[in-house]
Order: C-alpha cells, then sequence, then structure tokens
C-alpha cells in the first residue's frame, strides 16, 4: 500500500499542499479550524512525515520519544494519546518506549541512545537518580515528566509535573469532610519513591490539620501501584480488628484503589457505607468501575502539551534556553465510592 502524501492530505481536507505543510510543520498564522481540519484528515488517513527527508531539509528528523514505566498502565497509556496529538501538531512524530522501570534504561533513552533519529526525549523516570541524569548533557532536548525533584543546577531539563502534596491533600481533606476518621493510606512504597512520599507527605499534612493521629498500621507498604497490590493492602486492612480497620483509604493510584475495592467486596463490606475509598490518577477505569471512583484527576492533556512545547522549543532554540518547571493543574472528581448512591457516568 503506497505511503500517504501530503497532496493526499490536502485533497482529504480540501487545503492546498502548503497549508497542509505548514499545518505539521506547527508553523503560525493557520487558523483554528483549518488546523482541525487537516488535523482530522491526518488522523483518518493515517499521514506521517518522512523522517529521512525532513533531516536532509533540516538537520532534524521531527522524531522524538516519550519514555514511560509500563504502557499497561492507563494512566501512562492515556498520556501517551495526549502526547502523541499534541506532537502532531506541532509536525513531530513520536516514538513511544517502556523502560519497565529499570534505571540503566532510562539514563539510556534519556541521552538519546538507540535510536540515533531522535530529535529530543520526554522522559517519565521512575528509578533513575538525579546524580545520574546530571550526567546527561545539555545538546541533547530532555523534558521530565513526574514527580520526582531533581536540582535545576544538577540536571539540565524541564519538568513538567503536578503538585502532589497538594492533590494528596486535597483528597484526604475530602475524606476527613465526610466524617471518616481512621483514614488508611495504600501506595507507601518499599522503593521510596518521590510519588510514594509526596502523596504520604499530603496525606499525613492534611490528617495533622484534622487533628488525626498517623497510625503506621493504617499504610502497609506496596511493591508496585498496581491492582495486584491494591487487593493484597485492603486485605490486610479489612482484617484488622474493628477499633482499628480503616473506615475510608486513600489509594496512590486508581489502579490500587480497584485492587483495594475488590478486597473490601470480598470481605464483605459495603462502599462507601463501610470503607469509603479514593484514588489518584483520573483513569477512565475509575469512571466505569462499580462503585465509581472518586479520584485526583491529574491534567493529562496539559502536561502532554507543556512537556511537547518545551521539547519543540528546545530543539527549535538556536541557542541554550533556561530551564523550567512547569506545574499543571489538578482537580477531585466526587464520585459514588466516596458519596454513596448510584450516580450516572458524567462523560
Amino acid at each position: 500500500m503506497a505511503a500517504v502524501t501530503l497532496k493526499d492530505v490536502a485533497e482529504r481536507a480540501g487545503v492546498s499542499i502548503k497549508t497542509v505543510s505548514n499545518v505539521v510543520r506547527g508553523a503560525p498564522r493557520v487558523s483554528d479550524a483549518t488546523r482541525s481540519r487537516v488535523m482530522r484528515a491526518v488522523d483518518e488517513l493515517g499521514y506521517r512525515p518522512n523522517p529521512s527527508a525532513r533531516r536532509l531539509r533540516t538537520g532534524r528528523s521531527g522524531l522524538v520519544a516519550l519514555v514511560v514505566p509500563e504502557l499497561a498502565t492507563p494512566y501512562f497509556a492515556e498520556l501517551a494519546h495526549h502526547v502523541r496529538r499534541e506532537a502532531t501538531l506541532l509536525g513531530l512524530t513520536v516514538l513511544i518506549e517502556e523502560s519497565l522501570g529499570d534505571a540503566a534504561e532510562e539514563l539510556r533513552l534519556a541521552n538519546g541512545v538507540g535510536a540515533s533519529l531522535l530529535d529530543g526525549v520526554i522522559l517519565s523516570p521512575l528509578r533513575v537518580t538525579p546524580d545520574e541524569l546530571a550526567s546527561v548533557t545539555d545538546e541533547f532536548p530532555l523534558v521530565l515528566l513526574g514527580e520526582r525533584t531533581y536540582g535545576r543546577n544538577r540536571v539540565v531539563a524541564d519538568h513538567v509535573l503536578i503538585d502532589n502534596v497538594a492533590a494528596a491533600r486535597d483528597i484526604t481533606a475530602h475524606l476527613i469532610g465526610l466524617g471518616r476518621t481512621r483514614i488508611a493510606a495504600i501506595g507507601v512504597d518499599r522503593q521510596g519513591s518521590a510519588t510514594s512520599r509526596q502523596r504520604l507527605e499530603g496525606y499525613q499534612r492534611a490528617l495533622h490539620e484534622a487533628g488525626l493521629p498517623f497510625d503506621p498500621r493504617l499504610a502497609p507498604r506496596v511493591e508496585e501501584f498496581d491492582r495486584h497490590n491494591g487487593l493484597l493492602a485492603m486485605r490486610a486492612l479489612a482484617s484488622l480488628p474493628a477499633g482499628v480497620r480503616p473506615d475510608a483509604v486513600f489509594c496512590f493510584s486508581d489502579l490500587l484503589a480497584v485492587g483495594a475495592q475488590r478486597a473490601l467486596h470480598e470481605a464483605r463490606l459495603d462502599i462507601p457505607d463501610d470503607v469509603a475509598v479514593a484514588g489518584i490518577d483520573g483513569s477512565e477505569e475509575a469512571l466505569y468501575s462499580t462503585p465509581s471512583l472518586t479520584t485526583v484527576v491529574p491534567d493529562k492533556a496539559a502536561i502532554a502539551s507543556l512537556a511537547v512545547k518545551c521539547l519543540a522549543s528546545r530543539i527549535r532554540a538556536r541557542s541554550p534556553l533556561p530551564f523550567e518547571v512547569h506545574v499543571a493543574p489538578h482537580w477531585l472528581e466526587e464520585r459514588e465510592s466516596t458519596l454513596g448512591g448510584r450516580r450516572p457516568v458524567r462523560l
């Protein structure tokens, strides 16, 4: 099957080839209506720029990589969708890599090793240390995602994140506001990841502000932020004596919360009457679970837009740009798992 060309896209969108070229290159002075029409044709036809021809013409390939720990995790799958969409608007093609949380692989990909045509990388690090990332040269464009805190003077990269401490505090305060007093935290990981530490800090801050004590028995350790670990942790919590057993649980990911919900179902404990459950990620799985899951929603579209635009600016810059930290918004979606009742899915 012949490759889709600019001409094909132009005919589908009803515009000139020059207009299509301007849109896929991210050139200014194209109306929003025309850009949307062209991008719809690009999606429908599956058009992809030719990186070899582009490199010969501009010295750049137009190829960038998105590196995430695991694509099977709904959060990263949804984020990848937004990154690809944003990149296409700027005329960039995204290669998606899984690091599987391996520090050596994260560092290798942060340096663009293994893909000589890459113009830059967006990396969501899980295990690589600040000292290791400090070795990355500022000659290769790099944008970091996630909650790890790297000194600006040590790691030469822009950083896009949400305020995890505030997000965890917000959702814990929501549970406290419902009159819950024995609130568990599922997500204290054995590796001591920055995500876990920051969400624990926000949880403890909300408890302190409400005059509630932190009980280590209500913060079981987990290996991963997945359904299986949520199930195991909630089984342990459900087996605690009645005076200790939690009446609410904040899970550090939606997947942990889905596992916790299953454990509560097995224990014949009602959600939310016996135990209210909340998560963080804003995944579609949370929306369609039964009961629907109260969750903190990071603005994944904003995260993707900030990351891609930072990377594109760095790729196209003629001189070094200052490195910046960008904080994307988040909000709380209150649903059946804490409010009770039967509520229609709000799309």
